[in-house]
């Protein structure tokens, strides 16, 4: 029997919903419903309407008469291939029984089968460094202190006593694979697994070195000495070959990955190789210009300010940025100019800056008290 929903609400779908997003929510859902994964009741009916939607939707003369007429525009062709939409369809579009297995049983060796007894690469590590600012623009050398499984001295990496050795497993006969059969409703089904006798690696250790207890790894603290790379920048990384994790089998170690973050600094401000810093002047110097000396990350420089300088003008030092990481040369620093403006004046300043508006031609009316001040005297 048809569903009588909706079959996009089925698959929880909306119209526009590309062929992509039907086979992704089809592949999703019969798994989740299929009868041999989901014993609760009402599944097997559930799994039935998930099928019967994806047949309609995923085949676009069906799909374009069933957005026009709905089921009336495709009743009688629900069923797959022709036959009863009781069944449970061929499962078009996945690559056939296998795939599909696949996903409800988590096995298959599709593109080859490698060796369980070979050589295997151990796993990468990440470390997080942080480092101040001014260690990341000069660079520097340091120890850092980490855990990694290295190679059992004891039995040098392969889990057994000393005199004796790893046995290949009798279940798999060194494969780490075994065939187990499922009864389904297609009939009695096949299908490659990891062997549950040896998880898979081919080999068993019955007498386990008393050092690594089997694992053929031991965990080590390891020291080492990194050099941080002068400009170095705040998410980046280096890789360090072979301080990673131990391999099996004789395969050889992973990386160690360091990535780096940055303290920032109450003086500079980075973006990229560029150093930017404020620096103020006084408004004699803004006005008359003056050669100043202007801190960066690599000491001290000299900066020209010419006469007329207006608040906020910027300018650039060359090569007084961060070095750059990949070849020689550095970056640029920018200067953004802040006139100081006292707040205080003696006499003399006083009557000197008195004197400069009457020589501009300006009239002004020196403001001794602040406001509230003013006001109080006003008042009494």
């Amino acid at each position: 029997m048809a569903s009588n929903r909706d079959y996009y609400e089925v698959l929880g779908l909306d119209r526009n919903a590309s062929e992509k997003d039907i086979q992704q929510a089809y592949r999703k859902l019969s798994k989740k419903y299929h009868p041999d994964l989901n014993k609760a009741p009402g599944a097997e009916q559930k799994f039935k309407e998930v099928n019967e939607a994806y047949e309609v939707l995923h085949d676009p003369q069906k799909r374009s008469r069933y957005d026009q007429f709905g089921q009336a525009g495709v009743n009688g062709q629900q069923g797959f291939n022709g036959q009863a939409s009781g069944q449970y369809g061929d499962f078009n579009g996945f690559g056939g029984f296998s795939d599909i297995f696949n996903d409800f049983f988590g096995g298959g060796t599709s593109g080859g089968r490698v060796d369980p007894t070979g050589p295997k690469r151990g796993q990468d590590l990440d470390y997080t460094m942080t480092i101040s600012f001014m260690d990341a623009i000069t660079g520097k050398t340091t120890d850092i202190t980490y855990t990694r499984s290295e190679t059992c001295p004891t039995c040098g990496g392969n889990g057994a006593q000393k005199g004796t050795h790893p046995i290949t497993c009798d279940k798999c006969h060194g494969t780490g694979m075994m065939t187990v059969t499922h009864q389904t409703m297609f009939g009695m089904v096949q299908q490659e697994t990891v062997c549950d006798k040896c998880s898979g690696q081919g080999t068993i250790v019955e007498h386990p070195c008393e050092t690594c207890h089997g694992e053929g790894v031991v965990d080590h603290k390891q020291t080492l000495e990194v050099k941080v790379p002068a400009g170095i920048d705040n998410g980046q990384q280096i890789r360090l070959s072979g301080q990673g994790e131990a391999g099996r089998n004789g395969g050889p170690y992973g990386d160690l990955y360091i990535v780096f973050r940055i303290q920032p600094s109450h003086e500079f401000v980075r973006r990229g190789t560029t150093i930017y810093t404020q620096v103020p002047i006084s408004f004699a110097q803004a006005a008359l210009g003056d050669e100043i000396k202007v801190k960066t990350v690599h000491g001290t420089a000299d900066l020209n300010i010419p006469a007329g300088t207006q608040p906020s003008a910027k300018f650039t030092l060359r090569g007084q940025g961060v070095p750059y990481l990949h070849g020689n040369g550095k970056g640029d620093q920018e200067v953004t100019i802040n006139i100081d403006i006292p707040k205080k004046l003696n006499a003399k300043q006083k009557e000197a800056l008195v004197s400069y508006v009457k020589a501009s031609g300006d009239n002004i009316t020196p403001q001794e008290k602040n406001f509230f001040e003013r006001l109080k005297d006003k008042l009494g």
